[in-house]
């Protein structure tokens, strides 16, 4: 059985933050376990926009802080990276309070935007990889993320979080190989995440966001600190605490029809807090892709029904600044600004980078119409 710690976590006060950071990575044995003496270890946060600490958008500086504490007192050489969808780490992190805290600690923030396609002969579906030289030049990765809520994903949590390892430029590139189905971009994770192979993943739960995550969504209390030398373990536990369904997370429902054993919550071992004593109500989730019953569609009817029972990007044009960004970051190469932002919804292949990178937070996920016209798809 795989463990995963949880530790109470009330607020981002600093002892209180390296107190329970420290404790959750002690119940797994310690971070001497985890670095070694001199190593260069590369602490992965999630930098996905420039925005600031209490948006919840990014790891809370005091979380990135504590776990660099930990490994130089282990004696390792951290060094902290990211490669944001858009902008570079430097300004994202600046603007999040991370770099503040590496300038206080004497500690590099490195860009991760060199190509390296490495050959994964051990992935399960993606033999080939393309990730940034800088990620695999570190002797070791502690994975940093946020717990948040994500159009495409449902959650975005610590197995995720390794796509920052893809230079930024290419993401979206990664989105339009995936295609419409959800299940492939899974798998791409799966893969990308076992081949990284973070030695411990610590994800900021103090403040989450729900609703329209990750980018513009609402923050939300839920004072945890989740530790585990295993990513897709530490998602199964943290999606039982805000009380996800299994089958409505896209990460943990292709790893459990891929036989990846540690997405069944029967089999993680929880250490410190009790689920059942942390778990939180009424968390709010983004609407469901699609029903699970639209992947069994005959040929005929696949197009117009998936299209009728699938959610979709959908723009606020009172929101919307005609900034740009979300027709040059989409992959598919579906959106136009005429005056206004319009998709070619028949070739949109529901990735949300849009959704994602929306600096006004215009954009929403959608239900269709028969999807909102039968209440429980």
């Amino acid at each position: 059985m795989r463990a995963v710690s949880i530790k109470k976590c009330g607020s981002y006060e600093k002892e209180a933050v390296l107190r329970a950071v420290s404790e959750a990575v002690l119940l797994l044995g310690g971070m001497e376990k985890f670095a070694k003496r001199g190593e260069r270890v590369l602490v992965k946060p999630n930098l996905l926009a420039a925005k600031p600490p209490e948006a919840a958008v990014t790891t809370h500086p005091r979380v990135v802080g504590a776990v660099l504490a930990l490994l130089k007192e282990a004696g390792a050489v951290p060094v902290v990276g990211d490669s944001p969808g858009l902008g570079s780490a430097r300004k994202v992190a600046g603007k999040g309070g991370i770099l503040a805290v590496c300038a206080e600690m004497g500690v590099e923030l490195i860009e991760l935007k060199e190509l390296h396609i490495a050959d994964n002969p051990g992935g399960r579906t993606f033999k080939k990889l393309e990730v940034a030289k800088e990620a695999l030049e570190c002797g070791a990765i502690i994975n940093v993320p946020k717990l948040k809520t994500h159009a495409q994903m449902y959650l975005t949590m610590a197995v995720k979080n390794m796509f920052g390892c893809v230079p930024g430029k290419l993401k979206p590139q990664w989105h339009l190989s995936a295609g419409v189905q959800s299940r492939s971009f899974a798998e791409m994770l799966l893969d990308l995440c076992a081949f990284l192979s973070p030695r411990l993943s610590i994800m900021d739960a103090v403040t989450a966001m729900e609703g329209n995550g990750p980018g513009n969504g609402d923050a939300r209390h839920v004072g945890l600190i989740f530790a585990s030398e295993n990513p897709l373990a530490l998602d199964a536990a943290a999606s039982r605490v805000v009380r996800a369904k299994t089958q409505d997370v896209p990460l943990l429902k292709a790893a459990l029809e891929m036989g990846i054993p540690e997405a069944d919550p029967s089999n993680v071992r929880v250490l410190g807090e009790k689920i059942e004593d942390v778990a939180i109500d009424g968390f709010v989730f983004p609407p469901l892709s699609s029903p699970n019953f639209t992947e069994r569609l005959p040929k005929f009817l696949d197009g117009p029904l998936r299209k009728a029972l699938t959610t979709r990007p959908h723009i606020e044009d009172g929101k919307c600044t005609l900034c740009g960004v979300c027709v040059s970051v989409c992959p598919a190469e579906v959106m136009e600004n005429t005056g206004k932002i319009e998709i070619a919804y028949d070739r949109c292949i529901r990735c949300y980078c849009c959704q994602e990178m929306c600096p006004e937070g215009a954009i929403s996920a959608r239900d269709g119409w028969m999807k909102r016209l039968i209440p429980g798809l």
